[in-house]
């Protein structure tokens, strides 16, 4: 099956990444923007564009519009991105009851997925290490109870969503009340749901993520692992592929587990299986911590060092393909050098250490160039930007084909040099 149009419940530096993909695939893609929006690069770079009423992120999360905007516009299908709808089970339901196919995981996957304590069930079932935390969400009372167990520090995380956000590393047991409140708060305002659980914390660890992929007829294969230990508050900032200087033994270990659990659930689309690997540990220990059932904002380096489009993929997938038909077997991958992401953010350091969004007008945007150096953003000249929309403007991706570390990073700080990026404060 050939989709006729795709409408892109998202905007920014993913829809048009999505629009683009629709492009190579020769399928008519329909844009949309609130009404502070209509001047984001994305609007221009769809085959049509369509407004929505009101202002802000909200009007991105009117699931009765998309879809009578993907009616009236003739689309069959609807890629979600990454956040905004991307992970909501009752938007793909609702998507498959008008007959729209939602590109992304089947609606069970994000049921159980979305719920973090849920998922960490399933993985402990599949015979997935986890790490030690509480069987699904916690009152303040099973919270303090845990703590006292665990005789260490802890982290607070949401029930649900991702980003970091509704996430609080508590060592002092009497800072973890105040703690407890905020992550809830922050998560309902985030996530419409307040419910949060507990984790042992470990103290110095690397974040490791598995890329998988899976059709709708049992089969499922990865890509490949990145590293994401590049943190600033709990939220990822560089990431690279594969991994460096993971053991090959343990790195097929961590490859092995992910595919194990995704295989166990019968998982299709794309999805990330993250880990984490216990650095204090004499036996390189590493639990799986959550999976994130979409698209992820790093998929760029996993691209860069596999040569496969995984949005493409990803829409093939969902229009009926076999990954074999796509080529997408154990025995294709093989990474070619190493890839290194940096995102760019609108944003600012305040004199107390605090980080505030910037906004304004962009006079001067010219993102590098060259040989392995790759942007994808919707910055340009003349461009306002919005605090009321996520920070991120650009990515800026290199590309080496070595394995050399040094010559990676050497040529993420030059491209990010020359990053022509004036008159909006920005954290490059």
């Amino acid at each position: 099956m050939r989709f006729s149009g795709i409408l892109i419940a998202n905007r920014g530096e993913v829809a048009i990444r999505i629009s683009r993909a629709c492009a190579d695939l020769g399928v008519s893609s329909v844009a949309v923007f609130s009404q502070d929006d209509k001047n984001s690069l994305h609007v221009k770079m769809a085959d049509d564009a369509v407004a929505l009423s009101g202002v802000g992120a909200s009007s991105y999360l009117d699931i009765d519009t998309l879809l009578q905007v993907a009616q009236e516009t003739g689309c069959d299908a609807i890629h979600p991105g990454y956040g905004f709808l991307s992970e909501r089970v009752d938007f793909a339901e609702q998507c498959n009851a008008k007959g729209i196919t939602f590109i992304g995981p089947e609606s069970h996957h994000l049921r159980l997925f979305g719920d973090k304590a849920a998922a960490r069930s399933a993985a402990q079932c599949a015979g997935i290490p986890v790490s030690r935390g509480t069987v699904g969400a916690v009152s303040l009372e099973q919270a303090e109870e845990f703590f006292d167990a665990v005789n260490g520090s802890v982290i607070i995380k949401a029930l649900a969503g991702g980003g970091g956000r509704g996430t609080r590393l508590v060592s002092r047991k009497e800072d973890l009340k105040d703690a407890f409140r905020a992550c809830q708060s922050e998560a309902e305002k985030a996530f419409g749901i307040s419910e949060v659980y507990l984790e042992k914390f470990v103290e110095r660890a690397r974040h490791i993520e598995v890329q998988i992929i899976g059709d709708h007829f049992g089969n499922v294969a990865h890509l490949g692992d990145r590293e994401c230990s590049v943190q600033r508050r709990n939220q990822k900032l560089v990431e690279i592929a594969p991994a460096p200087n993971l053991p090959d033994q343990l790195r097929n270990e961590i490859l092995e587990s992910a595919l194990k659990f995704a295989r166990s659930q019968k998982y299709s689309s794309l999805g990330t299986f993250e880990y984490l690997l216990d650095l204090d540990s004499e036996d390189d220990n590493f639990v799986f911590i959550e999976a994130n059932a979409r698209l992820q904002v790093e998929h760029t380096v996993t691209e860069e060092v596999t040569g496969v489009d995984l949005v493409v993929s990803q829409i093939e997938v969902a229009s009926g393909r076999s990954l074999s038909d796509l080529n997408l077997t154990e025995d294709k991958y093989s990474p070619r050098g190493f890839s290194l992401q940096a995102r760019v953010n609108l944003e600012h350091m305040l004199s107390n250490g605090s980080i505030a969004p910037s906004s304004g007008v962009i006079e001067t945007y010219e993102p590098p160039s060259g040989p392995g150096i790759r942007t994808d953003g919707f910055g340009y000249a003349g461009y306002t930007t919005n605090t009321n929309f996520d920070s991120l403007i650009a990515k800026i991706i290199v590309h080496s084909n070595t394995y050399k570390l040094d010559e990676l990073a050497k040529k993420a700080v030059r491209a990010l040099s020359e990053f022509r990026f004036e008159d909006v404060k920005n954290n490059i």
